[in-house]
């Protein structure tokens, strides 16, 4: 479920911290004691690697509750994938499969 589209609905290098992907980003929220996130990390970053132009972005839900907040994160890990003008395309909660990610890569570059 894709929120808040109509507001604005792109996120950029000010708001993440970091440099968008050429082509797409995956945007991870994470916390500290958070188990999974550790798997997710290492997941994200793996696609990453493997699908040029692609970023993995890691941000720390807890110093960034206003971005949170306005992107509806309840739970971490949340990954959000943005399209190479960081529009939200893809949105999952929980650890991703593999097979997940590269599914909604295709969608974000396709689109």
């Amino acid at each position: 479920m894709v929120h808040k589209q109509d507001d604005g609905g792109r996120l950029g290098a000010a708001e993440i911290g970091a440099e968008l992907g050429e082509r797409a980003t995956l945007l991870q929220f994470s916390s500290a004691f958070c188990q999974p996130c550790r798997a997710t990390r290492r997941t994200l970053a793996e696609v990453a690697g493997m699908v040029e132009g692609v970023a993995h972005v890691e941000i720390d839900a807890e110093d960034h509750l206003d971005l949170v907040r306005h992107l509806e994160v309840l739970r971490t890990p949340t990954v959000l994938v943005l399209d190479a003008d960081g529009a939200v395309v893809r949105r999952a909660c929980g650890q991703p499969r593999k097979a997940d990610v590269i599914a909604a890569l295709g969608a974000a570059v396709r689109d």
